[in-house]
């Protein structure tokens, strides 16, 4: 393909979509051909029926591809938008044995947000790369084992695929696709006019809140992970947490795992970052104070475990996430 053709850009929205996974990348695509000064983009919505697409927020969309009826030429980069209820719902048979079509023959393809349960029930994912939003990230890992699933990336590249994490990242990746086109000066102005991150600093699990689970476990583990909570600062030893029960070290690490789901230590570690994460978004207590309030022994170790956990530092989390006057 020339520098100066017309790539058309086909995005799947099924009923229920997202609207932001469709509107986000089109209008990253109409920008791009503002700045290019040329029709570098032809933006095309493909629907499963003739209907008008209901979005999750009640606004409508028309399609300009119907499953079925017309197949709207050849697709450069086809995209799988997201809905509130694709992890889920199954695909229909006819929207899976098109994708598998389209994709096919595509330049390349993916999926925004948990548009990736699509493509996966379309045997589109099987052994590569994936990223999707942070929430469903586990559930999609747990139902397709063959699937590399990253919850912290905002988008992943892995040969002809493309995929985002939630919602917005979809806007990430469609400048990503622009870069790779058109070059990095015009998708650079085109971040400048859209107000937008040319590179948005860290992952999505900065956002995440998938740490503050509720406690697990029979009711006395339940009862101990609420002490935890409360007293993040005490000393939370495999050992100490066992005399509290009046069980042994062993039996109590084997009997967490089993019930929780992950071991003593990783859950009183995580624990406390999301103690920290809370510090650090309504105070404006030195990181010292703060490491020691959450049970951390200096500053440098909450650091490192924040980076672990959420992948930035906690003073770069401050600033993001903060609570201003």
């Amino acid at each position: 393909m020339s520098g100066n053709e017309t790539r058309t850009i086909a995005i799947l929205a099924l009923q229920g979509v997202q609207l932001l996974d469709v509107s986000g990348p089109m209008d990253v695509f109409a920008e791009a051909n503002t700045q290019a000064g040329r029709e570098a983009y032809r933006l095309r919505i493909v629907a499963q029926g003739a209907e008008a697409i209901r979005s999750s927020s009640g606004a409508r969309l028309l399609a300009d591809i119907v499953i079925g009826t017309d197949d709207g030429g050849p697709v450069d980069t086809l995209l799988v938008a997201g809905s509130p209820n694709a992890a889920v719902t199954a695909p229909d048979e006819a929207v899976v044995a098109w994708l598998k079509r389209v994709a096919a023959t595509t330049r390349r393809y993916g999926s925004v947000c948990a548009g990736a349960f699509v493509l996966a029930a379309a045997g589109l994912l099987a052994g590569r790369q994936v990223a999707t939003h942070w929430a469903v990230a586990d559930r999609l890992a747990r139902a397709y084992p063959d699937i590399a699933v990253d919850p912290d990336a905002i988008h992943i590249r892995d040969g002809r695929l493309r995929t985002a994490a939630g919602v917005t990242a979809g806007l990430d990746l469609a400048l990503a696709l622009v870069e790779e086109d058109l070059g990095r000066e015009i998708a650079m102005r085109v971040a400048a006019q859209l107000v937008m991150f040319f590179k948005r600093p860290g992952g999505q699990m900065q956002f995440s809140r998938r740490e503050e689970a509720v406690p697990a476990g029979r009711s006395a583990l339940q009862e101990l992970q609420r002490w935890v909570v409360a007293n993040p600062a005490e000393r939370h030893s495999v050992a100490s947490m066992a005399g509290r029960l009046g069980l042994s070290p062993r039996h109590f690490a084997r009997l967490f795992v089993t019930e929780v789901g992950v071991t003593p230590a990783g859950w009183v570690e995580a624990t406390r970052i999301s103690v920290a994460r809370r510090w650090l978004e309504t105070s404006g207590s030195p990181p010292k104070q703060v490491a020691a309030a959450c049970g951390f022994a200096n500053a440098d170790m909450l650091r490192r475990a924040f980076m672990r956990h959420v992948g930035v530092t906690p003073a770069d989390y401050r600033k993001r996430f903060t609570a201003k006057d």
